[in-house]
Formats: C-alpha cells, structure tokens, sequence
C-alpha cells in the first residue's frame, strides 16, 4: 500500500501541456506568461485599487513588502512566534528584529493583546499570518496598526481564493504576500505574489526583482529584453519565470473545483472525527475558506505515539510549525509570554489534504485516527500490523 502523503499537488494534462508549450516557445525567463498569470489573478482577486506583482517565491514578495515599507537595521517588526521559518527569515533578511507575540487559542493566528504589549519606540510594522483553514481578524489588525502608526505586511500564503465579507483575501490588506510553492493550494512550481496600494510601489517591486534594472517590464512580457536601462537602488533576482506562470494559468483555471474538493475533504474529516473528545478540530467555514492544510490538536503526550501509529497505517502527518522561540537564531528576540503558541507547538499535527483527494484515502486517513483514539491501533513496527489491526476494528 502506497502512503497517503500530506501534500499532494493537483498535476494534469492541462499543466504538463502548458509547460511544454513554454518550453518550446524558447523564452526560459520572464515573459508573456508572467504578464497573463499577474492579469489573470488581478482579476481574480478582484484588485480594483490596488496592483500585484509575480515574484520567484513567497519567501522574496516577503522580503519586498518589508523593503517597501521602509523596515530596516534598528527597526523591529512584531510576529507570532507561531509562524512560518519565512516570515522571520524575510525580517532579519532586511535587518530588523522579530518580535515575538502570542497566538489565539481558537484559531492560532496573532493575538493582538500580546502584540499591544511589545510596541515600542523602535517598532515599524506588523507581519501576521493567516494559519491553515483560519482568517485573522483582520479588521482589529487595522486599527492596532492604526493605532500604533505600523505598516502591515500580511501574509496569506495559506489562504488564496479565502473571502471575507465578500471580498477576496488580499484585496484589501495594506501589504499582502501569497505563495504558490510546491504544496500551496494553487502552484506554479514556486511563485510568489505580492500585492501594493499603487503603482509607485509596483514599479518598485518591478525594478527590484530584477536585479535592480529600470527595463520596463511591458519590454520582457513581449518575450524581449531592454539592452540599456538604469540601476538607481538595490535589487534582487526574484523574477518568475514563464515556465512557472505557465503551469499557473492552468491551475487558475480550474481553482474553483481545487477548492470544492478540499472543502469536501475537510468536511468529510469533520464529519468523521468529530466523536473525539480527544482531539481539538478546527472551527472553519468551509462556505468562505479555501482550505490549504488540515490541523488538528492532539494531546501533547500523544503525538509522537500517534504520528507513529499513522505513519504505519499508511498515512504520512506533519507539523505546522515550531514556535519561533524554540529557535536558536531567534533565542535572543525580544517576546511576551507565549503560552498558547508552546501549547499549540506540543499538540498541532497535520492531516493529509489535497486537491481532487480520492475518497479512499480520506477513508484511511480517517480510519486511522478513529482507530487510534479508539485504542484499536498500538504503535507498532510494520505498517501490515498497523492495517491489521484496523481491519479487525472495522
């Protein structure tokens, strides 16, 4: 038996097709694939008053949206310590300092409490994540950085093609990054996407992912490049690639059946597990959300046993994430106490989701965790032992 795997992405004809065509167009970097792909998602996201910009990854539209809001050496940036490697990475990466605030028990993301508690002479913007199938409250977000005069760098990397309030996430944030990584619901192999208020910080971004080079981008989306052109600042080499953009204007496509298959599955885990008085499932409106992972909390002395236990019914888990503070790179960042996010750090596993997910593996997935707290299976040293078992508890 194959494993169930956490990730999975959703690879057919269209996209293989896509890729070979731009193969065979001949023009490998930046191109007209890259100006569809920011089109396309600009109408997508429904961005009347604001502009995007494709960048090589998640991680460097990060990076971007700290340089474009003036975060630099002194400066420091508030963050849950719940968060992703990225997100301090990109602070440092402009050298600023992480400060580290807590999370909300409910649904993992910033707890504006404990932020308010570490704003300081020195601080110039909040980054907050939305966590898994859970939406910041992003309207308390506004006001705390009005508030405290912040800028606001919101990371949406695990909630594209999300609304709240009828309006789509990232359409109204003051700066918003959206990652389309290996494993995110919507990928173009690796691809980020940064979005800004006006075209003064989008011809920014196009001038620094590129090396810092004034080439009009209208140049390269023609499949061409400018021979002169003038380096006024700094820059980075973060530009898409037309290969990557391809494969994501046939993801794009089809977004609205990845995402009504992930919801399905999500809602096929809630319905199934949700006998388990020892497990803590997720409180999600599948009507709004486009789920990226399936989290749910175990008790913490619990999970390695139960990630053994899985691992040898076939399914594969993961954990997202350990806490910032755990790290020995952010062992001298200035925090607040964080109580929910070491809780969260003990107790959080990963089920597996993915797009178009077949019915039989979210029936082992869920098989196996009912078998598990059922106490029908042990951790054991073969995963045929482990399927044993739950067959003679069926």
């Amino acid at each position: 038996m194959t494993n169930v795997p956490v990730f999975k992405p959703l690879i057919e004809a269209d996209e293989i097709g896509a890729a070979v065509k731009s193969l065979e167009m001949g023009w490998l970097g930046m191109g007209s694939y890259v100006d569809q792909l920011e089109r396309a998602l600009t109408d997508h996201l429904g961005l009347k008053d604001k502009r995007l910009a494709l960048v090589n990854t998640g991680h460097s539209a990060l990076h971007l949206a700290l340089v474009l809001a003036g975060v630099g050496p002194g400066d420091e940036v508030i963050t849950p310590s719940f968060n992703c490697v990225s997100d301090f990475q990109a602070i440092l990466q402009v050298g600023a300092e992480p400060v580290l605030c807590d999370i909300l028990d409910d649904s993992l993301t910033i707890d504006l409490q404990s932020a308010k508690m570490l704003v300081g002479k020195r601080t110039k913007a909040v980054l907050f994540i939305d966590y898994a199938s859970s939406l910041a409250d992003y309207e308390a977000v506004e006001i705390f950085a009005a508030e405290h005069g912040l800028r606001v760098v919101h990371d949406a990397a695990h909630s594209f093609n999300s609304t709240h309030h009828g309006r789509m996430v990232g359409s109204f944030s003051d700066l918003c990054m959206m990652s389309f990584d290996p494993v995110k619901t919507l990928t173009c192999l690796d691809a980020g996407a940064i979005i800004v208020n006006n075209d003064e910080e989008l011809g920014q971004v196009h001038q620094m992912r590129i090396l810092g080079m004034g080439q009009p981008p209208a140049v390269m989306y023609q499949n061409k490049r400018a021979w002169t052109f003038h380096v006024d600042g700094e820059g980075y080499r973060y530009h898409l690639l037309n290969l990557h953009a391809a494969i994501g204007l046939q993801q794009l496509k089809k977004i609205e059946h990845i995402a009504e298959t992930r919801r399905a599955a999500c809602g096929y885990y809630i319905d199934r597990l949700a006998g388990i008085s020892d497990i803590r499932l997720p409180e999600i409106d599948l009507k709004t959300i486009t789920p990226f992972i399936f989290v749910m909390r175990v008790p913490a002395e619990l999970r390695n046993d139960f990630r053994t236990a899985m691992g040898t019914a076939g399914v594969d888990t993961g954990v997202h994430w350990q806490p910032g503070h755990h790290f020995k790179i952010l062992e001298d960042c200035r925090r607040g106490d964080i109580p929910v996010s070491d809780l969260a750090g003990n107790e959080i596993v990963t089920l597996p989701l993915h797009s178009q997910m077949a019915t039989e593996d979210m029936k082992t997935v869920a098989d196996a965790v009912i078998a598990y707290f059922k106490g029908d299976l042990k951790h054991t040293a073969t995963k045929e032992s482990a399927l044993e078992q739950i067959a003679a508890a069926e």
